[in-house]
């Protein structure tokens, strides 16, 4: 087992892993920018080291400088959470180099599904059901139109790197192709350095069900079973939930078989998910596969009783899973706080925390490194708090989370909570009638009300 582990990334996943690591006996190390000196992850772990000013590519996106951490700390392992270097083949590799255990799947296997072109061809070749498109990349307009009037508007634009929603534009006819494409070059570069693009058939009233899975060093893959992801704004996940009230046993055997075979192409190594769009015929297509740890693993943690982390760090080190796979025998929910103004377009809320209450309870659950007196920077994602609750029902879960978001006191800056108060009360979502075009439906005057 690992001796010391640095933990390359911030806030709450980095606090999440060092309470897993304290467990296991493990030292932590974290690293941190100037502008996170007061983040609780760099109070609770053993050793911090800063590497940098605010910006993320002097910090967070710095590999020398993670390196050098790891080399004065005399860290044997590095634990990558989610976002920044999570999905990076160059610093999984430069770790392996390095003789320091990346804990992750390897460079080969990231490159393999974090390019979604590349993953797409890999899951033909696997026999895993994927969304018609184009075979590769597109090489211009006159192809990508080519293409869309082949397989039918409307259709995606998709950047093959990446993810988060970037990069993406949804086409309805031809004369709208060309400045779709521009517009999700100009930003997949942006964001990734990266302008490929490909096309895929637009899968109309869809759901975003993912399958948590986990591979060993021999050959073994399980699945936790799913999470519906569903409630989304501009493909930036809100609300994640476990089991999805769109399931049906059939169906989650169907799909959970397709996400082993999935991982198992690729003999991967590590936690992972297998993103697969569903419609409301209840066919399935492989989406994309994310080779890291999610936010969302709380939702399958509380329905299945399992530190992911600790598996996480476990498979790293060499020792085999069970091979077991695992079904949900509660009901559990994630809502994602954001320091957000929700009356005006989500727009981002930085500041100091003047006030800080989290609810409490059985059944609740709430990951943060905030508090009273934090001032929320304005160079990072913008989630603050993950509040996670479970019940037997999923009734009893929306009526257990109501009560922890009426409980939740988050002064001094804007955040989602009086969005996720008044998502609670809508009836389509209480009775699971929702998919990814929710929010485009959704009255947002409703949040006004929960102020």
């Amino acid at each position: 087992m690992f001796k010391k582990i640095l933990i390359a990334n911030r806030g709450e996943i980095a606090l999440r892993i060092i309470r897993t690591c304290k467990e296991m006996g493990i030292k932590t190390v974290s690293i941190y920018s100037k502008a996170d000196a007061d983040s609780l992850h760099v109070r609770f772990a053993d050793e911090a080291v800063c590497i940098g000013p605010a910006p993320s590519s002097e910090s967070y996106l710095n590999i020398p400088r993670i390196m050098a951490a790891v080399e004065i700390t005399n860290a044997d392992a590095v634990h990558p959470g989610y976002g920044f270097l999570a999905e990076n083949s160059k610093f999984a590799e430069i770790c392996r180099q390095s003789g320091v255990k990346f804990i992750g799947p390897t460079a080969e296997m990231i490159d393999k599904m974090g390019d979604k072109v590349t993953a797409k061809e890999t899951m033909i070749k696997a026999g895993v059901p994927v969304v018609p498109g184009s075979d590769g990349l597109l090489k211009d307009v006159k192809q990508g139109i080519k293409i869309a009037n082949q397989i039918g508007y409307p259709v995606i634009l998709k950047a093959t790197a990446g993810g988060g929603g970037k990069g993406m534009r949804i086409v309805h006819e031809d004369k709208e192709f060309e400045s779709a494409w521009e517009s999700a070059k100009k930003e997949a570069k942006a964001s990734f350095s990266n302008d490929g693009i490909y096309v895929e058939k637009y899968v109309e009233e869809p759901r975003h069900i993912e399958f948590q899975i986990v591979g060993d060093q021999f050959g073994n893959v399980c699945h936790l079973s799913e999470r519906d992801c569903s409630i989304q704004r501009r493909h930036q996940k809100l609300v994640e939930e476990s089991p999805s009230p769109f399931m049906t046993p059939e169906l989650r055997e169907k799909m959970g078989e397709a996400a082993i075979k999935a991982a198992k192409s690729i003999n991967y190594e590590g936690v992972g998910t297998i993103e697969f769009l569903v419609d409301k015929h209840r066919n399935f297509y492989f989406m994309e596969m994310n080779t890291r740890i999610q936010v969302e693993h709380p939702v399958t943690e509380e329905v299945i009783d399992f530190d992911l982390i600790k598996e996480q760090i476990k498979v790293a080190a060499g020792i085999p899973i069970s091979g077991k796979s695992y079904f949900p025998t509660l009901h559990a929910m994630e809502c994602r706080i954001n320091a957000e103004d929700v009356c005006n377009n989500f727009r981002p809320s930085p500041g100091k925390i003047t006030s800080f209450h989290s609810p409490k309870g059985p059944g609740v659950r709430v990951d943060t490194h905030v508090y009273a007196g934090y001032s929320v920077p304005p160079f990072y994602d913008s989630m603050i708090a993950k509040l996670i609750c479970k019940a037997r029902t999923r009734e009893e879960c929306i009526t257990k989370m109501q009560r922890a978001l009426d409980e939740f006191i988050i002064e001094g800056i804007q955040t989602t909570v009086p969005f996720h108060q008044a998502l609670m009360k809508d009836e389509h979502f209480r009775s699971g009638d929702f998919n990814t075009g929710f929010m485009n439906t959704f009255d947002m005057d409703k949040c006004k009300e929960e102020l």
